[in-house]
């Protein structure tokens, strides 16, 4: 017997050094860049079999018969510049063409493959690096995304770093764009960013978002040129099979600009360059394609995201309703949080966390939506709980500001 619990003591400690040395191995730096992101893999396919489910839940309450509203008031206008940190100003590229040209196509960085989950810090590097930046994607994802795991940076988190971080350039963003505007800007001489949702090829991973740095368009053959941080350089994207992905984000788009091209970007934009204006219009894009199609679930989120934008909470938590009734893809609210914003203003704490639950069970460091749980659960008494998420979402992110504010809020900073 004491043989036995010698054997069974010294096979314990031998279990404890083998963990104790793959931990300490793991931590060494070209150990940990090649088998991180295959550990995430792994497990995210792990979390895929046990929560299967290929679209977010519907909401809990009965969706009615919502009809989306066909006129809109009025926006005032809130349109401002952001004031440029340094007075280092780039070459102002050519003012606006009369008449477009059939092809354009402007200078292309040198190509860098993007890191796991950093097509975001990547397209934007690329994107920099037009206009005179020396830096790479890991300098933008220090900042906006420090966890290598995180798989979402947001389009006001890439406008958030170029303002803090290259201060001598403007960086904007506006929604609701169209092929005719990204060929203006491209003629003009300015690369734009967009993000698109698009189908995993390999391994049936389902619907995903990617960020492309268009630098060119060809109408003879109808294609755009883009910098695709993950596919390579120079990849053609027909004009339709751009705009039938884009249109799931709203179809947002990002420019970056010296602070002397402000009268240059505003003729671009034209009514646009009023963000109000712009939101307006993106709306009532949306409207008209429910008046097409109303069983078309992105339209429905497009709408409720931009009312969320006008603080119409009711409608845009009806449309939201709507589009999850009709199916939205479960990696929907790891890129958007409109939902979020719309069920807890409406008071629909439960319905909120259990879209929050959905997302965290596939993506447990998506830190907006722990941020969003967190607030569902404060109204609901779970202030521990709250506190709980707030950190978890501060600790994926530590610039994250607002998670900050929360934790700071509940007396549980930080």
């Amino acid at each position: 017997m004491r043989r036995v619990r010698t054997r069974l003591a010294y096979f314990t400690l031998g279990a404890a050094l083998a963990t104790l040395l793959l931990l300490l191995t793991y931590q060494i730096p070209p150990v940990k860049d090649r088998l991180e992101w295959r550990l995430d893999a792994a497990s995210g396919i792990l979390r895929g079999w046990l929560h299967p489910q290929d679209t977010l839940p519907r909401p809990g309450g009965v969706v009615g018969a919502f009809v989306p509203p066909t006129r809109f008031p009025a926006p005032e206008s809130t349109a401002r510049e952001f004031a440029p940190a340094a007075t280092v100003v780039p070459p102002t590229p050519s003012a606006l063409p009369t008449a477009l040209p059939a092809q354009t196509r402007l200078p292309a960085p040198e190509w860098e493959k993007q890191d796991w989950n950093n097509c975001g810090p990547a397209t934007l590097s690329l994107a920099l690096r037009t206009l005179g930046w020396d830096g790479d994607q890991f300098e933008i994802s220090a900042l906006v995304k420090p966890d290598r795991t995180d798989k979402n940076v947001n389009v006001d988190e890439l406008v958030y770093y170029v303002r803090n971080r290259a201060g001598w350039l403007n960086a904007d963003y506006r929604v609701g764009g169209t092929i005719e505007l990204l060929r203006r800007f491209l003629a003009t001489g300015y690369p734009v960013i967009v993000e698109k949702g698009y189908t995993i090829e390999d391994g049936g991973g389902g619907w995903a978002g990617h960020y492309l740095l268009l630098t060119g368009y060809d109408d003879t053959r109808g294609v755009l040129i883009a910098q695709d941080s993950n596919r390579g350089a120079d990849q053609l994207v027909p004009y339709r099979d751009l705009d039938e992905g884009w249109r799931s984000f709203n179809r947002a788009y990002l420019y970056l600009y010296p602070p002397g091209a402000q009268s240059v970007i505003d003729g671009l934009l034209g009514p646009d360059a009023d963000p109000d204006a712009n939101r307006q219009r993106a709306l009532e894009a949306a409207q008209r394609e429910l008046e097409n199609d109303p069983e078309d679930a992105f339209a429905w989120f497009n709408l409720g995201t931009n009312l969320v934008y006008f603080e119409r909470y009711g409608e845009a938590a009806q449309a939201f309703d709507k589009a999850l009734a009709i199916g939205l893809p479960w990696r929907f609210t790891r890129y958007q949080f409109g939902p979020y914003i719309a069920y807890f203003h409406q008071g629909r704490y439960e319905d909120l966390i259990d879209l929050a639950d959905a997302t965290l069970a596939r993506t447990p460091n998506a830190e907006e939506s722990l941020l969003w749980r967190g607030w569902g659960r404060y109204r609901l008494g779970d202030s521990q709980g709250a506190i709980e998420d707030f950190r978890a979402a501060l600790s994926v992110n530590p610039s994250y500001q607002d998670a900050r504010y929360a934790l700071e809020f509940m007396g549980a900073c930080c």
